[in-house]
């Protein structure tokens, strides 16, 4: 196999697992950019083998993602993460609640601000989505 079918491959692998992880028509707004160095690295390493590697499933993924995000006070990264759960039923109220109140003391009480804001912001978005269907 050529570096460009392997490139190829990686890129509708990373799509289809982008799609997978924050839920369907994430890859459709992702693959126009797929040719530019970052978003193309990102989308075939990181999705297309790191996201689809064994042993964790993609909640555990995602949960390690939410704390590295707040210990790094990324209300983005949380928002874009609890959105994805969301959608794909992986957490509920209550489990969003004990991940803010768990993190608190791991990430710091300051860091808890991100983590709920993330969290309040991607139930809106839910919520949105859910009364425009």
């Amino acid at each position: 196999m050529s570096d460009n079918q392997k490139g190829d491959e990686l890129l509708a692998k990373g799509l289809a697992m982008m799609d997978e992880v924050y839920g369907p028509g994430v890859s459709a707004m992702t693959a126009p950019v797929a040719d530019m160095p970052f978003p193309g690295e990102t989308i075939r390493h990181l999705f297309g083998e790191i996201w689809n590697r064994p042993h964790l499933n993609i909640r555990d993924r995602r949960l390690l993602v939410i704390g590295a995000s707040a210990m790094l006070g990324r209300t983005d990264l949380i928002e874009t993460q609890v959105l994805g759960a969301l959608r794909n039923g992986e957490l509920n109220d209550a489990e969003l609640e004990e991940i803010a109140l768990h993190l608190a003391f791991y990430s710091g009480w300051g860091n808890t601000t991100a983590v709920w804001r993330g969290i309040q912001s991607a139930k809106k978005l839910f919520a949105d989505e859910q009364t425009a269907k």
